[in-house]
C-alpha cells in the first residue's frame, strides 16, 4: 500500500495533535486555517483513519491519533538526528555525541572516557548537560541525548543499562567538625543532625537506598534541604547548615573547607551505569559502547 504522505502532513498533524485546536496550530504553522485542515484531511483519507473528532469546538484525539503522535515525533526526531549527524560529516567532523550525566560522573568517569576515547576519535564534538536520571530518560526517549550516566536501578524496557561502577557512600562534615576517621563509629553519632540530601526527584531508587541506611541505623534523618547538585550539599554543609551523605566519587570535589569519611562498613553501595537508547542511530553511539 502506498501513502502519499510528505513530512509536512507529519508536522502538520503533530501542531494540531499539541495545541488540539486548528486556529492556533494554523497561526503556530504559519498557514491558513482552512488550509491546515484540508491537509489532515489529506493525511486522514491516504491512511483510512480518523485522527481527530470534533465536540462542539473541542478537538480530540482519537486513538490512532494518540499513537500517531507518539509514533511521528519519535520519527521526526530520528530524522533531525540524522540530518544533524549528516550536517557534521559535511563540515570535517566524525560525528556528535549528547551526553547527560548526573554531577559524580564528571569527576573521574567522564573525563577518563573522554580523553581515552578522543585519541582514536579526534574529531567528536561533545555536548555534556548535567541533568537529573529522569530528564535523562526522557532525553534519551525523545533522542535530545545519546547517552546518560545515571544513578537508577529500574528504566523503561525501551533503553538499555550497564553499570559500569560501584562504590561506597561517603559522609559529610564541616571540616572543623570533632568527629573524623579516627573517632567515628556508626551513623547513630548524628542521629540528632541535621541532614542535606539529594532530592527524591534526583533518583527514586538512589533515594530509598539512601533511606535505606538510615533505617538500619535505627532512626529517621532531620531532612533540613534538598537539592539536586552536590555543590549546594558541599557548599550548605561548609557553613555548617547540616550534613551529608553521598557516593564516594564526590569525595573528590574540591575548594570547600569540608571533608569525607568513608562508609564502608555498611552494606549498601551506589552504582553508576551507562544508558541508552537501542533505537538511536547515531553511528558514534555504537562507536562509545564498543570502547565502554
Amino acid at each position: 500500500m502506498s501513502y502519499q504522505i510528505e513530512l509536512r502532513h507529519m508536522r502538520y498533524f503533530l501542531a494540531v495533535a499539541e495545541e488540539l485546536h486548528f486556529r492556533k496550530a494554523a497561526e503556530k504553522l504559519f498557514i491558513s486555517q482552512p488550509g491546515l485542515s484540508r491537509q489532515i484531511k489529506i493525511l486522514e483519507e491516504a491512511l483510512g483513519v480518523v485522527l481527530f473528532e470534533r465536540h462542539n469546538r473541542k478537538v480530540v484525539l482519537t486513538k490512532v491519533g494518540a499513537y500517531l503522535k507518539v509514533e511521528f515525533s519519535l520519527q521526526l526526531e530520528t530524522l533531525s538526528h540524522t540530518l544533524e549527524n549528516a550536517k557534521l560529516l559535511q563540515d570535517g567532523k566524525s560525528g556528535a555525541l549528547k551526553i547527560g550525566y548526573v554531577g559524580s560522573a564528571m569527576q573521574d568517569v567522564i573525563p577518563n572516557l573522554l580523553l581515552r576515547f578522543e585519541k582514536d576519535h579526534p574529531n567528536i564534538l561533545y555536548n555534556l548537560k548535567e541533568i537529573d536520571n529522569q530528564k535523562q530518560i526522557e532525553g534519551l526517549l525523545s533522542f535530545s541525548l545519546d547517552i546518560g550516566f545515571v544513578r537508577l536501578e529500574r528504566i523503561p524496557r525501551t533503553l538499555e543499562i550497564k553499570p559500569i561502577l560501584k562504590e561506597n557512600f561517603c559522609l559529610v562534615l564541616p571540616k572543623d567538625h570533632e568527629v573524623d576517621a579516627g573517632n567515628f563509629k556508626s551513623l547513630r553519632q548524628f542521629k540528632e543532625a541535621s541532614f542535606i540530601l539529594f532530592d527524591a526527584q534526583y533518583s527514586a531508587s538512589y533515594h530509598e537506598k539512601v533511606m535505606q541506611i538510615f533505617d538500619d541505623c535505627g532512626f529517621t534523618p532531620l531532612n533540613s534541604h534538598n537539592t539536586i547538585h552536590s555543590s549546594s550539599i558541599f557548599k550548605l554543609v561548609e557553613n555548617k547548615l547540616g550534613i551529608s551523605i553521598v557516593p564516594k566519587s564526590l569525595a573528590q570535589k574540591r575548594g570547600y573547607q569540608i571533608k569525607f569519611i568513608e562508609l564502608d562498613m555498611i552494606s549498601q553501595k551506589t552504582t553508576l551505569s551507562i544508558i541508552w537508547n537501542n533505537k538511536n542511530t547515531n553511528p558514534m553511539l555504537k562507536e562509545v559502547l564498543q570502547f565502554l
